[in-house]
């Protein structure tokens, strides 16, 4: 049976999109969002001093982001706690995921640290009383706890929670959600440009962005 979709070709669609039209502004407004969803303070402030572009947000709130993060991949999970209550309270107060997954990260560091009894007492009053009304949560509790059990974690089928990428993970989890109560563009722009592209995978087949990263046409398939 022959597909209903539209083809259109990738000269066709580079020619669509070189009308698409761009103001300068809305480019530098861009550029600037990219800059403060990185983190890169100093490269935002000499840009806003040569295009006039302010950020939506206060510059100093970036430092502040990047503290947290900081902490969190430090495994200083209780400190970037207080810093992510410092900036905004109702950061963990309106996300229980991402408040167990440092709770969860603050019990990897006690195991790590050999403070096993501390462990199991934190695990108990922490995070038990959470993980009991929600399945996801026993399971990733019971994973962590098993750790103890092993005097060579190299062995655990669970090891992998002390891998310094456990840390990475929770840290960048953090970042997004630091990153979403400032209400960055970019990432809202990257979601958009998903959802109108699998809509219009319905319709026809065309060149299309799968590597969001370097932005690439990538030629339509049936």
């Amino acid at each position: 049976m022959a597909s209903s979709k539209k083809l259109i070709s990738r000269e066709e669609w580079e020619k669509r999109l070189n009308n698409v039209k761009i103001r300068k502004e809305d480019m530098n407004k861009l550029v600037m969002n990219f800059l403060v969803t990185e983190g890169n303070v100093e490269a935002a402030k000499k840009f806003r001093m040569e295009s006039g572009t302010h950020p939506d947000i206060d510059l100093a709130t970036i430092t502040d982001r990047m503290a947290v993060k900081k902490a969190a991949q430090c495994g200083n999970v209780k400190d970037a706690i207080e810093k992510i209550n410092d900036l905004n309270p109702e950061i963990l107060d309106t996300n229980p995921q991402l408040f167990f997954q440092l709770q969860q990260q603050r019990l990897i560091e006690l195991i790590r640290n050999g403070k096993v009894e501390e462990a199991l007492e934190f695990a108990q009053e922490e995070l038990a009383p959470r993980a009991e009304e929600n399945q996801s949560f026993l399971e990733e509790l019971e994973r962590t706890i098993s750790l103890v059990a092993f005097e060579d974690t190299s062995n655990c089928p669970v090891g992998e929670l002390l891998d310094i990428s456990q840390r990475l993970k929770t840290a960048s989890e953090v970042n997004a959600a630091v990153l979403t109560s400032q209400n960055p563009k970019l990432p809202s722009l990257l979601k958009m440009l998903i959802w109108a592209q699998n809509k219009l995978d319905k319709k026809a087949a065309y060149p299309c962005i799968n590597d969001l990263s370097n932005a690439i046409l990538e030629d339509p398939t049936f």
